[in-house]
This record gives C-alpha cells, sequence and structure tokens, in this order.
C-alpha cells in the first residue's frame, strides 16, 4: 500500500470556503436565507476545516453534501432572488464538489494490482457524489453516546468470550444452523414505476442464541421478523433464479429495481429474479429509514443482522427449492449485497456462480474510518478497540470461510475510485477466493452506469451455461 505524502495545507480547502461565504452573503433577506444557509454552513465549515486541518475524512463527506445542496437549492434560489446569483452559487457549488472528489481520490491509498483511479473531471465528479453520500451517512447516524455506550463496551466484553467459549469465532459454522423452509407463506401483486412483480412474505423465524447480550433486544424489532421478498417471473418452462442483494439503506422497490433493472435482467437475459429485502431494511425498518440500526446505533446489532441476513437468504432459497426441482440460481449481490453475496458463498452449496460487486469486506475497518474521534478513545480505553470489534465480526465474516463453489464460478468487480468502499475490500476477498478482480474507472455510486459491472454478469451466466432467451 502506497500514501500520498501529507500536506500542512490544503489550498483547495479555498474554492469550498469561497463558495459558502457566497451562499451566506451573495443576496438578502429570510426567503435567500431558507435555501443558502445550509449549502453555505456546510461548504464554509468545511473548507475551513480542509485549509487548515487537512486529513480527516469526514471533512470531505460535509464538503460533498453541501455541494450537492448547493446545487439542489439553485431553482430555488433563482425563484427567490435572481439568476445571476443563483448561477453563481450553483457554479460554486459544483466546483467544491470537485475539490472533493479530487482530494478524496489523491488521499487514497494505492495497492499493487489496482489500476490507479483516472485524474479527470468526470473522474473527481463521481468520487465528489461518492464523498456526498458519505457526508449524509456519517452526519446522519447514530453514534452511541452516554449510557448506551458504556453498555455497548461492557457487552462487547461478554459477548467475545462468550463466542469464543462456544466456539463461534474458529468454527463460525456452528452458529448458522440451516434454516427450514417456510411453514406459511403469502404473496400479493405489486406495481412500481410501471414494472409488475410479485411480493413473497413469510416469518423469518430467526432466533439468534439468547445467551448473547442484546439477544433479546434484537428480538425486540417487530418489523424485522417477518420477510419480504421480490419476485419476477417468467410464465412456462423453469428458467434461472438470479438472487439479487441489495446495498445499506435500500429495500425499497424504485431503489432495487433501479439497481438491478428488470429491462435488462429479466427481460433481455430472460432470468427469473428473486430480491430479498434485509434486515432492518424497507418495510422492516425500525427507525425512520430505510437500514437504521443496521449499520449505525449500537455497533453489536451488525452481529445479529448478519446473522439473520444469512439465515433470511437460506431459508428464501430453501422456499424456492420448494417450488421447482433443482432450480439454477445464481447470486448477484452489490456494495452490503456483495458482502452478503460472498458470506452466502460459504454456506450454501448448489450455487451456479456467485457475483460480489463493490463489496465491503472488513466492516470493522469501514466503521472505525469515521467514527468520531472522542467516541474511538472511549471505546478503546473500555475495550472495545477495531481488533476486539474485527474478531466479534468473524462469525459473519465473508473471509471466515472458504466458498463451496468452485473459483471459476466466482467473479468480483471494484471501482478503482470507489470512496465509500476502499478497492482493499474487493482485495481481501479476490485473495481469499484466489480469483482475480474486474476494475471499472468510477466510483460505488457510479456502478449503474459502468459498463464492466454489466460483462462481469454476463460472463458468470454464460460460465453457468445458463441457455436463456
Amino acid at each position: 500500500m502506497e500514501l500520498s505524502p501529507p500536506r500542512q495545507w490544503e489550498w483547495l480547502g479555498l474554492m469550498p470556503i469561497a463558495a459558502g461565504l457566497y451562499w451566506l452573503l451573495a443576496h438578502g433577506g429570510g426567503d435567500w436565507w431558507i435555501w443558502a444557509v445550509w449549502p453555505g454552513a456546510l461548504l464554509l465549515a468545511s473548507g475551513v476545516a480542509l485549509l487548515l486541518m487537512p486529513g480527516d475524512d469526514r471533512v470531505l463527506g460535509v464538503m460533498g453534501g453541501g455541494a450537492v445542496l448547493g446545487i439542489l437549492a439553485t431553482p430555488l434560489a433563482w425563484i427567490v432572488a435572481d439568476l445571476e446569483a443563483a448561477f453563481y452559487g450553483m457554479v460554486m457549488s459544483a466546483a467544491s464538489l470537485l475539490v472533493a472528489g479530487r482530494i478524496g481520490l489523491q488521499r487514497q491509498p494505492r495497492h499493487a494490482g489496482v489500476p490507479p483511479p483516472d485524474m479527470s473531471v468526470a473522474m473527481d465528479f463521481k468520487a465528489g457524489l461518492d464523498e456526498a453520500l458519505l457526508g449524509y451517512f456519517v452526519c446522519t447516524a447514530t453514534v452511541p453516546s452516554g449510557a448506551h455506550a458504556e453498555r455497548m463496551c461492557e457487552e462487547s466484553i461478554r459477548l467475545e468470550a462468550l463466542m469464543r467459549e462456544r466456539g463461534w469465532v474458529t468454527d463460525p459454522a456452528s452458529l448458522h444452523p440451516a434454516p427450514p423452509p417456510p411453514d406459511e407463506t403469502y404473496v400479493e401483486r405489486a406495481r412500481t414505476f410501471g414494472i409488475d412483480y410479485e411480493v413473497l412474505r413469510f416469518d423469518s423465524g430467526f432466533v439468534p442464541p439468547m445467551i448473547l447480550p442484546g439477544a433479546d433486544r434484537w428480538l425486540g424489532y417487530e418489523a424485522n421478523r417477518s420477510c419480504h421478498v421480490r419476485l419476477l417471473r417468467h410464465p412456462g418452462p423453469p428458467r434461472p433464479w438470479l438472487l439479487c442483494l441489495h446495498g445499506y439503506r435500500m429495500g425499497v422497490p424504485w431503489l432495487d429495481l433501479s439497481l438491478f433493472s428488470p429491462g435488462w435482467l429479466h427481460h433481455r437475459l430472460g432470468l427469473n429474479l428473486i430480491q430479498p429485502v434485509l434486515p432492518l431494511h424497507g418495510p422492516r425498518r425500525e427507525g425512520l429509514r430505510s437500514g437504521d440500526q443496521f449499520l449505525d446505533g449500537d455497533l453489536l446489532d451488525l452481529l445479529f443482522a448478519e446473522m439473520q441476513t444469512l439465515w433470511d437468504v437460506r431459508r428464501t432459497l430453501a422456499w424456492l427449492r420448494t417450488q421447482e426441482a433443482s432450480p439454477r440460481i445464481g447470486v448477484f449481490g452489490v456494495s452490503l449485497g456483495g458482502y452478503n453475496a460472498a458470506l452466502l458463498a460459504g454456506y450454501e452449496q448448489g450455487l451456479d456462480f456467485v457475483v460480489a460487486g463493490i463489496p465491503v469486506t472488513d466492516f470493522a475497518a469501514a466503521l472505525w474510518r469515521f467514527l468520531p474521534p472522542t467516541h474511538l478513545r472511549y471505546f478503546t480505553s473500555r475495550g472495545l478497540d477495531q481488533d476486539r470489534y474485527s474478531r466479534l465480526l468473524s462469525a459473519v465474516s465473508p473471509l471466515a470461510r472458504p466458498p463451496l463453489i468452485g473459483s471459476s464460478r466466482l467473479h468480483i468487480f471494484a471501482a478503482t475510485g470507489d470512496r465509500l468502499v476502499p478497492p482493499s475490500h474487493a482485495l481481501a476477498l479476490a485473495r481469499h477466493w484466489q480469483v482475480g478482480v474486474s476494475w471499472y474507472q468510477g466510483s460505488h455510486l457510479s456502478v449503474r452506469h459502468e459498463r464492466v459491472p454489466h460483462a462481469v454478469l454476463r460472463q458468470a451466466v454464460a460460465g453457468a451455461g445458463w441457455m436463456v432467451e
């Protein structure tokens, strides 16, 4: 791994400072301030922090978020002010977005075997959008504090001791029994943006070992007890099934169907699609937003979330196998879905292929990267450091067990300029699977518009010998 030399001053921070001041001072009146204060404050604060205190990855997320808010506020600024004021606000916001993307790319460690990201305006824009999404995730995340943080740290020590005592750290398969198919199911028709599909519902039936600290709290998430699975299937003879695993904070139809395009996968490739909603997402959510409590909130909940994800996905496949004799099944996961596709490969036999797209593989490293320094110091002082958290999650790590299918059926693609899931995650999975990575010049959010993911999936379909119309 190679890092760029550090800088004492980051002079590109002058751009968001100027943009922030412009939004705050360019026009008077309360109507302007309603729309200008948010991009103005975020850009000014992040610009000053970048100029004087470079190196904190959270700053670029705040900058990207402020820049996107400035671009989105442009039409409203035009209405309450004038075209000139709105235009310059938009231009300076867009320039700040490019600054966030460029600095993020410059800071990104270089790894052997990973093509360097293109240093172009287009790549700066893609990386800037990644930074904006990171800013949203980081600034709106619930971080355990006060008595909650104290309890969590105490539970982490007890949890690790129990997992070692039961052998779940060295033998994670013993923690994940194969689920039976559901006894009762309900299927109803639905339609979103002109796309017709079915929704399969059944009880999850997942119950974690009750000796684990926090297990009773997890079972208190009532909406999470029911599984929701979208189905798009062709009439007539059986066809191959593509299991599609969505990303973090997705799980709602319009997002999932835009990522796993029915026009391409269902109609053009002729595949049946099966799309489980992951725990705590979509109709299974427990907070205001899809995905609340999965990666934010109590850090120990992530263990239960991944245990139930593996259970629910395998239970979904058990149901499918009661509907067809020896169905052909391939797996396609993106981001958090890539993690769970890789995890599934170590537990589920009979899969035709697994495609892990822009996969996260180390949640401990991913979350520790963005936790506030005060929380990190407190967690470490109370025994919950990154190493212990990594050991706690080893029982649900895709790197803990070898895949149950051959390497020719395993595929990985990743982005050279990914600011949410750095290339090191895909490299770790590639070493574990002993396969290569197909890289594309883009970012996390640009995955929908890149050619490489389509090519990799086509390669997986062809390698499995699927004859589709």
